[in-house]
């Protein structure tokens, strides 16, 4: 009798550990990402058409992205995306004060937040106002005249390393 007992009691902890699992399994897939939602996290802009002194604005992750193909008038900065000879501003366009988007006055070369007043010049750096960091740099990758944007390349990793990205 007790090796009927061991046996059921054998099964019963089988078919319970055999449910567990797959309870596991389920949990694990439905916090996965969608395959939908993985690919929106890669971005892929053309720079190679970029005019000069010309704000185009991206959409990555929900938020714009500012990609300025600098004029040579304008002064180098660390902040300098460089793709071949030409250098860009490539950033979050979201003020870092509350978030507006700040407008590019490429007259005066800056962008201006209307909100506040707070002010960038074209390397995203603050010049004037509330904000209390530059404007920050999305990860990105530079593959040719390609910009990835989501992914960390080694010109944005030395970036940050150097703490120049917010």
């Amino acid at each position: 009798m007790s090796s009927r007992r061991d046996f059921m009691g054998m099964a019963l902890g089988g078919f319970s550990a055999l449910g567990g699992l797959a309870a596991l399994y389920a949990m694990k897939r439905s916090w996965d990402p969608l395959p939908s939602v993985k690919a929106a996290g890669f971005t892929t802009v053309d720079l190679s058409g970029a005019q000069e002194n010309v704000l185009n604005v991206e959409k990555w992750r929900g938020k714009p992205i500012f990609i300025l193909k600098k004029s040579a008038d304008m002064p180098a900065d660390e902040r300098d995306v460089v793709v071949g000879s030409d250098r860009f501003l490539i950033a979050i366009g979201l003020c870092t004060h509350l978030g507006c988007i700040p407008a590019y006055l490429p007259d005066d070369k800056i962008f201006h937040c209307a909100c506040h007043g707070g002010e960038f010049d074209a390397s995203g750096r603050e010049i004037f106002g509330p904000p209390p960091s530059p404007l920050v740099i999305p990860p990105f990758k530079i593959d040719g005249t390609q910009l990835v944007l989501g992914e960390e390349g080694p010109e944005y990793i030395k970036m940050k390393e150097a703490g120049v990205i917010a």
